[in-house]
């Protein structure tokens, strides 16, 4: 039995409860404030759970018992937060959903520490061999309204500017931005993600 989406979950939520080096302390009862009226939570945790249940739960009958009750939770979701995370995709520790609402997170494996924020799109495209989903990289930063879609490649570190559509590969370290993106510098998305540099220095 494995439970890798669990450790990855403690991250997300250090994401959330000690956002940068200046927070290192953080009571229970603001915790639980926090979890309770955060709706990015309430979808990184049913996105754990249904990834969980789907692909590391070995034991058939829990399985099956889960399997109605997670995709519920994620209907439920999709229709309170307007979030939707697809299960079948393979997401790092630290993810971070800054924002609520019209936001779409498919492609076939993103990074740590991931960062997306409202009105953003991660989605199929493409034409013939060409027809998939992207694959991201660590420390990307999208801001609002930004979509990636088709079977593309980002890079580690790129930081991809509001509203702009990415439709090719993307190296590293890149800020782009436009509709189709360009690059604009070699800046990387230092700066726009921030963490607890102990609480996460594990998986750093």
């Amino acid at each position: 039995m494995q439970f890798k989406q669990f450790k990855y979950l403690k991250y997300d939520l250090y994401r959330y409860f000690y956002p940068n080096n200046n927070v290192s302390k953080n009571s229970l009862l603001n915790k639980i404030k926090i979890i309770l009226t955060t709706q990015g939570i309430w979808a990184i945790f049913v996105y754990r759970l249904r990834r969980w249940s789907n692909y590391e739960c070995d034991i058939t009958l829990l399985r099956v018992i889960l399997k109605p009750i997670c995709l519920f939770l994620h209907i439920i979701i999709q229709i309170t937060t307007g979030i939707s995370i697809g299960e079948y995709v393979d997401i790092g520790p630290g993810l971070y959903i800054g924002h609520f609402g019209c936001i779409f997170v498919g492609g076939e494996k993103i990074g740590k520490f991931f960062n997306i924020g409202q009105g953003c799109t991660i989605g199929w495209a493409g034409r013939g061999n060409l027809w998939g989903m992207p694959t991201i990289g660590d420390f990307v930063y999208m801001a609002p309204g930004s979509k990636i879609v088709g079977k593309i490649s980002i890079g580690n570190n790129v930081a991809i500017g509001a509203n702009a559509v990415v439709t090719k590969n993307i190296t590293e370290n890149y800020v782009v931005g436009g509709i189709p993106a360009k690059v604009i510098n070699t800046n990387s998305s230092k700066e726009f993600i921030q963490y607890n540099e102990n609480k996460n220095k594990n998986i750093l």
